[in-house]
Formats: structure tokens, C-alpha cells, sequence
């Protein structure tokens, strides 16, 4: 039998997540440089677009989890939240592709001699970085005990990180919240490893090592872009 008080993600925190696509929105439209494929606004519109309905998809599943109390509410959930969380990750998928097609023609740009004003290309590669650090928050707060809205719904969840509170008697039943994904983020972008958290599963692995492997591309980028001006 499910128990819907397992449901531990805090309201607030969709609301963090839901700021986060609208922080990258804004970002991709203050890319000095034309590195989007298409009109500037194409991509953050799309963003814009999906995020709306599916901000009403996840306020009514969880509206939904509040009151249930029998297994077949329980069936009828873990189905609304598959839908919701395909399109949670189709909209994490979009600001991602979008991020790393900016990388791209950051780099096509560099490589060809066709780039831009030095200052401008600097500014676009910390845009894309600042980018890359909370598109992929998202990612793990999306795939983490089978994501959002009904965190913790299954009866034996499967955990994709250990943050060091799960290991304490003192904070026995914590769950983490967005921010606790973005500072697990910033800090994998930083340091390319795991640091306080550990990844469990394999895809959580695999999001680490493609994150980091992005982060230390565009630092190295912006180091040798700013040794060029030094010169």
C-alpha cells in the first residue's frame, strides 16, 4: 500500500524549480552574441510555453496527493505524474539542447576567426556557464527518488544522490529540495567531482560527468579567451 504522507517535496520548491526555467529564459535572451539557433526569442518562448501548463499539471497533482487516501488514487496518480514528469523532462531537455547549441557556436565562432568583441564573448561564455549550472539542478531535481511532484511515492525508492543529511540520525527523514540540486550543481561545476554528495545511480553518474565535462570547457574557453586580451 502507498502512503501519500511519504510525499515529502516542499511546495516552495516548485516554485524555485519554476523560477530557475524562467532565470534561463532570461539569459538565453540576454545573449549578446547571435549563438541561438533561429530568432533569439524562438527558444525562451518555447520554454516560456511549456512551463505554464505544466506548472498547472504539477499544482493539480499535488492538490490531487493531499486528499488521497485509497490505492486506486495512488494508480491515478503515479499516472498523472508520469505525464507530468515527461514533459518536466522534455522541457529540461529543451534548455539544455539550447544551452549547448550556444556553447557550440561559442566555439564555432572562436575557431573559424569570426568572433566578436573579446568583452562580449567573455560575458556569453559565463551566461552559458551560469546556464549549464542550474539547466542541470534541474536535471537532478527531476530524476532524484523518481522526481517531482510526487517525490517518494513508491513504496521502496531508489536514491540517484546521498546527501550527507540522509546519512544522520539527527536529521532522519530529510528530503532535499531544489536547492540543495542547485548547490549540488554549482558545486560539481566547480570542482568536476562529487563533493559533499554522491551520485548512487548510473544516469546520475553520466549527468555529473556531462555537466562537468561542459563547466570545464567553458572555463577553459574563458581562460584562454582572456590570456588573448592580456596580450
Amino acid at each position: 500500500m502507498h502512503d501519500h504522507t511519504h510525499i515529502a517535496t516542499n511546495p516552495w520548491d516548485f516554485w524555485f524549480a519554476r523560477g530557475a526555467v524562467v532565470v534561463i529564459a532570461g539569459l538565453q535572451l540576454f545573449l549578446i552574441n547571435n549563438f541561438s539557433w533561429g530568432p533569439k526569442w524562438l527558444v525562451p518562448g518555447l520554454e516560456l510555453l511549456l512551463l505554464l501548463p505544466l506548472s498547472v499539471a504539477t499544482a493539480w497533482t499535488i492538490d490531487k496527493a493531499k486528499t488521497a487516501t485509497e490505492e486506486k488514487h495512488f494508480i491515478a496518480l503515479a499516472n498523472y505524474r508520469h505525464t507530468v514528469r515527461v514533459a518536466a523532462v522534455v522541457l529540461t531537455a529543451l534548455v539544455t539542447l539550447a544551452n549547448f547549441a550556444s556553447l557550440f557556436e561559442l566555439i564555432h565562432a572562436l575557431l573559424s576567426g569570426k568572433a566578436g568583441a573579446a568583452p562580449s564573448l567573455l560575458l556569453d561564455a559565463i551566461n552559458i556557464w551560469i546556464t549549464n549550472v542550474i539547466a542541470f539542478s534541474l536535471w537532478f531535481w527531476n530524476i532524484d527518488r523518481g522526481g517531482p511532484p510526487l517525490r517518494g511515492l513508491h513504496d521502496t525508492p531508489q536514491n540517484d544522490f546521498l546527501f550527507p543529511q540522509m546519512s544522520s540520525k539527527k536529521t532522519r527523514g530529510w528530503s532535499p529540495g531544489y536547492i540543495d540540486y542547485l548547490f549540488l550543481a554549482f558545486t560539481n561545476a566547480t570542482a568536476f567531482s562529487p563533493t559533499d554528495t554522491m551520485p548512487f545511480s548510473q544516469r546520475a553518474k553520466l549527468l555529473m560527468m556531462a555537466q562537468a565535462s561542459i563547466s570545464l570547457l567553458v572555463i577553459t574557453l574563458v581562460a584562454a579567451r582572456a590570456v588573448n586580451i592580456l596580450n
